[in-house]
């Protein structure tokens, strides 16, 4: 009897669950079975779900539930904790697995070139996400010192790091934070959050209801200036052909000509204003220099030579996340991902690297919502499956399942399970029950693993 097909998926967020939702409901999956074990770094599974979505962003984070349901079925296996390639190796996978898939995302910050950039004070969104989604390996605390800051980059990204900056600490308390987080927030001094673009707002790549809810705060004043309402040819065509674009010019448009309220804290959203330099004195930031563009009749712009200096002493960009290169695969540096047709890994000669693949931001770069990885997986599976149809993929030397725990035993690997999320899952909704939050995000390394059973 032929034994089931033996897949490894290294990163358990959304895109590495689509993928085994994909293999799932093949033809492959009646006859003659899948047998998917799922890698995830992290001691949770979920990846940018858990530690990327904003915490007063519950709708988003109910992927989760359907994410579950996949994680449920008894063809997959997940071992949390595990570091590829500290714990494990291409080798070491491929010694056990007919086919690897990586879908390990991007959680670094895309550098940004402009003079100041390092500077004490200038930081990277993507850092200052962890350490509000209460991401272990990052430092517990946060300096909120700057009463007015600068948020560079007009996709949700950026919405989401100067929402959580205008914010009240209470106001967030309801949610999943986890105390040290509560605690910082309560000693931030932001009164005015500065966000930048250099292009216009048919442009801007926020989603129409993360917009929206910017303008939802008690405490939260938005602004945007009417003369940053300015459209060509090119934006005008933007719009006609994007529902989304158009909603969100119509909600600047809308800000733009009303009157300023009176909450207590300013959130400006700026167009066409295109950071050139971070202004610093001893080290630190004192300012943000930027030069104001102009349509150019296309939808891009171009400079004007007018600068302005805005007084900020803290500036985070949104510029983008970046992918980790992956040791053993190759790599593009220009665009972060791993070189690959259809979800098959290519090597600089060309040929297909056998039995590896690729899918989510890791392949095509951090851009799209999660649910755009969907298709990615549906490919990248496709053709994994094409590949097994016709007789490409290697063939491992250890396929049984318990070939691999008894690797990561010997080894001394200390790994999560999915019993082992339920029960960490369980403690966290515990936290949360005397205060009536639906649960309290456990940040420390050791207590995930304590509580998961690990």
């Amino acid at each position: 009897m032929p034994r089931p097909l033996r897949v490894a998926i290294v990163g358990a967020g959304p895109a590495g669950i689509y993928a085994a939702d994909a293999l799932l409901k093949s033809e492959v999956a009646a006859d003659p079975g899948v047998s998917i074990d799922l890698f995830e770094r992290m001691p949770a599974p979920f990846g940018l779900i858990r530690y990327g979505v904003a915490p007063d962003h519950p709708r988003i984070k109910g992927i989760i539930t359907a994410l579950h349901q996949v994680l449920d079925k008894p063809q997959i296996r997940l071992f949390g904790n595990v570091d590829y390639p500290t714990d494990i190796s291409l080798d070491d996978l491929r010694s056990f697995y007919d086919a690897v898939i990586f879908s390990t995302g991007a959680t670094a910050d895309r550098h940004l070139p402009i003079p100041g950039i390092d500077l004490d004070g200038s930081y990277g969104a993507a850092d200052f996400v962890s350490w509000y989604d209460g991401h272990p390996d990052v430092p517990r605390t946060w300096p909120l010192e700057a009463e007015k800051v600068a948020v560079l980059g007009v996709g949700n990204v950026a919405l989401d790091v100067a929402r959580i900056l205008a914010k009240t600490a209470d106001e967030l308390l309801p949610t999943e934070i986890p105390p040290n987080v509560h605690e910082g927030l309560k000693a931030n001094k932001a009164l005015e959050v500065h966000v930048f673009g250099r292009r216009g707002p048919a442009q801007a790549k926020f989603s129409p209801m993360e917009l929206r809810e910017l303008d939802h705060s008690p405490n939260i004043e938005v602004i945007v200036d009417p003369e940053d309402i300015d459209y060509d040819a090119g934006s005008i065509e933007t719009r006609r052909g994007n529902k989304q674009a158009d909603m969100v010019a119509k909600t600047l448009e809308n800000w733009a000509i009303r009157d300023a309220g009176d909450r207590p804290h300013k959130l400006y959203l700026h167009f066409f204003e295109s950071p050139s330099e971070i202004l610093g004195e001893d080290g630190k930031v004192v300012g943000l220099r930027t030069e104001r563009t102009e349509l150019d009749g296309t939808g891009n712009v171009k400079g004007t030579g007018e600068f302005k200096d805005w007084d900020v002493t803290a500036v985070y960009r949104a510029v983008g996340y970046l992918s980790d290169k992956l040791p053993k695969l190759p790599w593009d540096i220009d665009s972060g991902t791993v070189p690959d047709e259809g979800g098959r890994v290519i090597e600089e000669s060309g040929a297909h690297l056998t039995s590896v693949y690729v899918t989510g931001w890791i392949r095509r770069g951090p851009v799209g919502l999660i649910g755009h990885t969907k298709g990615d997986a549906n490919e990248t599976v496709s053709n994994l499956l094409d590949d097994f149809a016709h007789g490409r993929l290697h063939e491992p030397s250890a396929p049984a399942p318990e070939a691999v725990d008894a690797f990561l035993a010997e080894r001394e690997v200390r790994f999560t399970t999915w019993e082992g999320w339920y029960k960490l899952d369980a403690a966290e909704k515990a936290l949360g029950e005397p205060q009536g939050r639906e649960r309290v995000k456990i940040v420390e390394r050791e207590d995930m693993l304590r509580e998961s059973g690990a």
